[in-house]
């Protein structure tokens, strides 16, 4: 067990949904917590209310002559407290090192998968706490309802902790699960991943200290599970057959059901000890029925199909999908909610996933009435080299390719999107705002200009 008491933690990119989880429960559990953001956020609000004092801006002034340095993969080697760290001979920890080494001193449930996985991974620690569990998590977005304010973390006082486990820089490899979700796999990351087949040989190693493992069924991970505890999980398995959520859409059902997967692997929730290999449709009845009643009120994470407010009338959506698959999952289950008219607004995230799924963008954008498309966020990128040339109109033409017809806008930025869509907006519509960058930015203005 770590001391956390005595230690001094830097955090270099504190405002970060994963960054800042970390910095609240090492602060939780006794450590001195400082750290730095290029820019403010609600996960620095998060953190002012916790008592910390998180820094506007890089500055070497901002790093303590003797604490240690936390780092995200987003951050450069030119950054001045970084630099200033390794100047005194600091090796920085990475961040997921440090998720690995608080996850250790507790039984360990860890949620990985190309989609799906902060939900689902909010949705395990929603019913774990409705069932009296207590446990300990980390959440890469803000979730109504576990805390006073929305919140992304926290050390409850229970044996296990829920763990979102990232494969995009390969950080998730650092864990060992007790229990592993895996809620699918496919190619999003490829800057870091080079083959479908390199990124499945990752998955293989992730599950490998895990004693149970939660797959989906019919989705091709089979293996995944070879010699463990396994309860797979479908539309209608496990758990009741009938799961009313809050939260619409197809893809929000499944994450529901993988996270009762992985709560009948615990044992909390079932009338027996799960001691030999089980398999979800084999499972009693009714063993995880008051874990599903409690989901019925879960209320979403932020920025995952969040209603934002109304402007004109129609209703204003947000939803953080940056891959091809998951923008169809949020106009889908848009669908289900019966719009009027159904409008995205869609700003890309990165170059490289740009120039990578232009196609997949455009085909899955075609599902909504209308579609604006912004250019490129462009988070730690430039649009130089290989990525010359790439912008948010290359997806803008590949929609419109599929659009049969339907109306197309190219406009770069937010506040020509603003401009062009609020006099469009009326009653029964409904506009959804999607994009890892500040995109939901467009709809809160939308929201309140409406409330004027």
């Amino acid at each position: 067990m770590t001391a956390w008491p005595g230690r001094r933690l830097h955090f270099i990119g504190i405002g970060g949904a994963g960054m800042s989880g970390l910095a609240l429960v090492c602060a939780e559990l006794g450590a001195t917590v400082t750290g730095s953001d290029r820019a403010d956020s609600s996960y620095m609000e998060r953190l002012r209310l916790a008592g910390l004092e998180p820094a506007v801006g890089h500055d070497s002034a901002n790093l303590p002559e003797d604490a240690e340095v936390v780092v995200s993969t987003a951050i450069g080697d030119e950054n001045p407290e970084l630099a200033l760290a390794r100047e005194r001979g600091i090796e920085p920890i990475h961040r997921g090192a440090l998720l690995a080494e608080l996850c250790a001193e507790k039984r360990l449930i860890a949620v990985a998968g190309t989609h799906g996985k902060t939900t689902t991974t909010a949705m395990l620690v929603w019913a774990l706490r409705a069932l009296g569990a207590e446990p300990a998590f980390f959440v890469g977005g803000e979730v109504p309802g576990l805390g006073p304010e929305a919140v992304n973390a926290g050390w409850g006082g229970g044996e296990w902790v829920v763990a979102e486990a990232d494969e995009s820089d390969a950080s998730f490899l650092e864990l060992k699960p007790e229990i592993a979700v895996v809620t699918n796999l496919e190619m999003d990351h490829h800057s870091r991943w080079g083959s479908v087949a390199e990124l499945r040989r990752a998955f293989h190693q992730f599950v490998a200290p895990a004693d149970g493992v939660a797959i989906p069924a019919g989705g091709g991970l089979d293996e995944l599970g070879e010699g463990r505890r396994i309860v797979e999980f479908g539309a209608s398995t496990p758990g009741p057959a009938e799961l009313p959520l809050a939260v619409p859409g197809r893809h929000n059902l499944l994450n529901a059901r993988a996270a009762l997967a992985a709560l009948q692997l615990t044992g909390i929730a079932s009338d027996r000890s799960l001691t030999s290999p089980l398999v979800a449709h084999t499972a009693k009845k009714g063993e995880v029925s008051g874990a599903a009643a409690a989901l019925a009120g879960f209320p979403g994470v932020r920025r995952r199909l969040e209603l934002k407010g109304v402007c004109n009338g129609a209703r204003i959506y947000d939803d953080y999908a940056h891959h091809p698959t998951e923008v169809r999952a949020a106009l889908s289950a848009l669908r289900e909610l019966e719009p009027k008219r159904l409008i995205v607004a869609f700003q890309p995230h990165l170059y490289s996933r740009t120039k990578a799924f232009t196609e997949g963008f455009g085909a899955s954008l075609a599902l909504a009435d209308e579609v604006v498309v912004l250019d490129v966020y462009p988070a730690r990128e430039e649009p130089v080299g290989e990525l010359a040339g790439v912008s948010g109109l290359q997806v803008a033409e590949a929609a419109a390719e599929r659009n049969g017809g339907k109306r197309v806008w190219w406009l770069p930025t937010a506040v020509a999107a603003r401009k062009a869509l609020s006099p469009r907006l009326g009653p029964g519509d409904i506009l959804v705002t999607i994009g890892a960058g500040d995109i939901f930015k467009l709809g809160e203005a939308l929201v309140e200009e409406d409330e004027g």
